[in-house]
């Protein structure tokens, strides 16, 4: 769920009135220098990984077939370790107020892009989310950046990334290119900078430094944009083209496959630096994320009306972790492989890029070693909508085996895929999805409390405990074994 927007209802301008941005101007000369010494470093890995690949090419004619597969895999393994280590993410020492984030944006991108002239970008405040928010800064020279009356742009609905969808020809020719001055095609994501300012207390939730790190980790397997810097309350990248998922387009055939692959692809290659298939069992997301914000959600809510709604189903709120906890003692039963996994896989989080036929998952908040049926059962649970939840939308057995066997050959590595493999999955699948509610009622309930965003929390604690409630018997009576009659 992380930072999706619910409904429309809550979209709201961004102001421009307030404080200016608290910058430490003695401390940006240093920020420049690393983004310049970032870009001279990136020319030297481009130019390392060049010649690694030209002395892969000699090896083929010297070393027999399965000496080269050992071999390449073992360069790219430590080109893999070396880019990790010497990644530099600039730190912006910057605070971006929330009631004048334009003006925010303006001062980082004299820090992160001190080539781009101000007056030629064009600032697009884009429909808030529920944790965070999002400015699209656009540097265009050669057509200016028309406001939303102007159809220039479709109307945003997710608030991470900036999706935006070519309407006419005028500031395209092509989805995801523009062209300079000389006519010479340019990647339009290179003229484009995302900032995200995060909400407020969302640091009670989110490990910044993990999600930081994540970032980072994705990006050098290929499953994640590039992150240009960090300041003091968010996250500076690059733009992924394309359009966010929606409750018929996730159904499409011609997209639902590439989101199969491309999550097992993230379960099967992922490690964070330093760990391996053989590392002591990490400890999963879903246990250790539930138990800390169980242990921040009040027993009595600061708003009367708020504590009202919620004291009778979830107060004191040791009853849902005692649920929680007997759920997860069966879940762990099955042992559903532990892998590192999106955990917040909504349509929101999904671009499908047509020109290209790809999906890439966004919004990393979440990123961690966790079971493998919880991604999957959470993207299912997510399935049922962004703005308005309809549950009668969640997957069909029919088509949930579909989707999983394609998953298992990604994952797998295998076009054969046994049906007791895809039946033993749709059961672990299902029953995780049990975990993912509960997940995002605890996760609602502490947003309750701290969030200052207009969105009723509450409401929607229990729309997903409801869900639990009703599907639990079904869900926790399935087993492989029926769904093979």
């Amino acid at each position: 769920m992380g930072t999706e927007t619910k409904s429309n209802s809550y979209t709201g301008q961004i102001s421009t009135s307030g404080g200016n941005p608290k910058v430490m101007k003695d401390s940006l000369s240093l920020v420049r220098q690393t983004v310049n010494q970032q870009s001279q470093s990136n020319q030297v890995q481009n130019q390392l990984n060049s010649n690694s690949n030209s002395n892969t090419n000699i090896n083929t004619n010297t070393q027999s077939e399965h000496e080269n597969e050992l071999n390449t895999s073992d360069i790219r393994q430590k080109q893999e370790d070396k880019s990790r280590k010497e990644a530099i993410v600039p730190f912006v020492p910057i605070f971006v107020e929330e009631a004048d984030v334009i003006q925010g944006a303006k001062e980082l991108l004299k820090v992160i892009r001190p080539t781009w002239d101000l007056s030629h970008v064009e600032f697009k405040s884009f429909t808030d989310g529920i944790t965070n928010k999002l400015v699209g800064c656009f540097h265009k020279e050669i057509s200016k950046l028309r406001d939303e009356n102007g159809g220039s742009y479709l109307p945003i609905k997710s608030e991470d990334p900036v999706i935006i969808e070519k309407v006419d020809d005028e500031l395209f020719t092509d989805q995801n290119q523009t062209t300079d001055d000389d006519g010479a095609l340019v990647q339009y994501s290179d003229n484009v900078v995302l900032v995200r300012i995060y909400g407020n207390k969302t640091d009670l939730l989110i490990d910044r430094k993990a999600e930081t790190q994540n970032f980072l980790l994705l990006h050098t397997y290929g499953l994640a944009p590039s992150l240009y810097a960090t300041f003091k309350n968010g996250l500076v990248y690059e733009y992924v083209p394309g359009t966010t998922l929606n409750t018929d387009s996730v159904l499409c055939p011609e997209i639902w496959p590439l989101v199969a692959r491309r999550m097992a692809e993230m379960h099967r290659k992922v490690r964070k630096h330093g760990e391996s298939s053989a590392t002591v069992k990490p400890m999963p997301m879903i246990w250790k994320k539930t138990q800390s914000f169980l242990d921040l959600v009040p027993e009595r809510f600061s708003d009367a009306e708020k504590h009202k709604r919620v004291k009778e189903t979830f107060l004191p709120i040791g009853r849902l972790r005692e649920e929680f906890n007997k759920l997860y003692e069966y879940l762990e039963a099955l042992n559903s492989p532990i892998v590192f996994s999106h955990n917040d896989l909504l349509l929101g989080n999904v671009i499908y890029t047509q020109s290209l036929n790809t999906v890439n998952f966004i919004d990393y908040e979440y990123a961690d070693y966790n079971f493998q049926a919880f991604d999957i059962g959470n993207h299912f649970a997510e399935m049922c909508g962004v703005d308005e939840v309809d549950y009668s939308r969640y997957p069909k057995r029919e088509f949930q085996l579909q989707w999983l066997r394609v998953y298992l050959e990604e994952y797998l590595q295998r076009s054969h895929i046994q049906t007791e493999e895809v039946e033993l999955l749709y059961v672990q699948v299902n029953q995780f999805a049990l975990a993912s509610h509960i997940f995002w009622t605890v996760w609602s309930l502490l947003q309750a409390e701290h969030s200052t965003i207009d969105f009723d929390y509450v409401g929607y604690a229990f729309l997903r405990y409801n869900e639990y409630l009703a599907r639990k018997v079904e869900f926790l009576s399935l087993t492989a074994a029926k769904n093979n009659k």
